[in-house]
């Protein structure tokens, strides 16, 4: 199974974070909780942005 990831753009946690408005660690958390998909290189992640989108657009609302 071959994949081109020429279309594919990745970002940084801080990159995540400042579209999702939220923390650094709250971006850690969601690619460790495996919520967001994440490539580590060496000692850091790399989030596709199709995946931060995707997360974004779907409404995951917690109550109580």
């Amino acid at each position: 199974m071959e994949h081109d990831l020429s279309d594919v753009r990745f970002l940084t946690v801080a990159e995540v974070a400042d579209m999702m408005r939220v923390s650094n660690m709250t971006v850690y958390r969601l690619v460790h909780s495996g919520e967001l998909p994440a490539v580590r290189f060496g000692r850091s992640f790399r989030i596709p942005e199709s995946a931060v989108v995707a997360a974004i657009e779907t409404p995951n609302f917690q109550v109580g």
